[in-house]
């Protein structure tokens, strides 16, 4: 069993050097397939042996062979949590269609994350074919009830829709962007629109308690905002794992 666990660590962190490749290219709508894997200050190929993931930011000391650039150290963590992720999701659902459709709806969301966190953004490309493609995804592989993963869709979308409408027509600026509305429904459709009561929850609570520490340390008035995908996103995450004891925890409660 350990050795399925560790395969399934490697397997997640290779696809988390994909994973940077997405976040890097994807916001300047550049082909995340082609040139490969380049430096970013030389602009030189990286070699095959330079793009182990984790281990050679390490044994490069974290600069580019070829003209010593600095190489973030954004790229061996999302190999790393890529890695964490797709061990995790395999400890809880081993070797199944579930843990494929689990995985690819995590690195989605690990993708987002980064993106919005540069550039307060999260792009349609992922979102758009994403509501239809995890839709059906959660209603034949995730098993969710058909009517939950519908209204999950339009629920997570309608509910953060309305929340930036009055927002807007309250502050007269700008609260929420589109891509959270969308990311949201590609959430609920899922996970089913029960779901969203964990994830909602969960997101706003880190997003308050996170936004408040940071003006505090930033010493920023109220006006300052955090981009509020990667809550989602790690609220979403969590649903697999605490999700359940949750769900069982209110509607028992009942």
């Amino acid at each position: 069993m350990m050795i399925c666990n560790f395969f399934a660590f490697i397997f997640g962190a290779v696809v988390g050097s994909f994973l940077n490749v997405c976040i890097y290219r994807l916001p300047d709508k550049t082909s995340i397939i082609k040139p490969l894997s380049r430096c970013p200050h030389c602009e030189k190929p990286i070699r095959f042996y330079d793009n182990i993931p984790i281990i050679s930011f390490f044994i490069l000391k974290g600069k580019c062979r070829d003209c010593g650039g600095k190489i973030s150290w954004r790229y061996p963590l999302v190999e790393l949590l890529t890695g964490i992720l797709a061990l995790l999701l395999f400890l809880k659902f081993g070797l199944s269609l579930k843990f494929l459709a689990a995985f690819v709806f995590a690195a989605a969301l690990v993708v987002i994350t980064f993106i919005d966190l540069d550039h307060k953004i999260i792009p349609d490309i992922i979102t758009l074919p994403g509501i239809p493609i995890f839709l059906l995804a959660g209603i034949f592989i995730m098993k969710v009830p058909w009517p939950e993963a519908l209204i999950g869709v339009l629920v997570g979308g309608g509910v953060l829709f309305a929340i930036a409408f009055v927002y807007e027509a309250l502050t007269k600026r700008e609260g929420m962007g589109g891509g959270d509305i969308k990311l949201l429904g590609m959430i609920g459709g899922f996970f089913g629109w029960k779901a969203l009561i964990f994830i909602l929850l969960a997101s706003s609570l880190t997003g308050a308690l996170i936004g408040i520490a940071a003006m505090i340390i930033k010493k920023q008035d109220m006006k300052y905002a955090l981009p509020f995908g990667p809550f989602l996103a790690a609220a979403a995450i969590a649903y697999f794992f605490w999700g359940d004891a949750f769900m069982r925890f209110v509607f028992m409660s009942y």
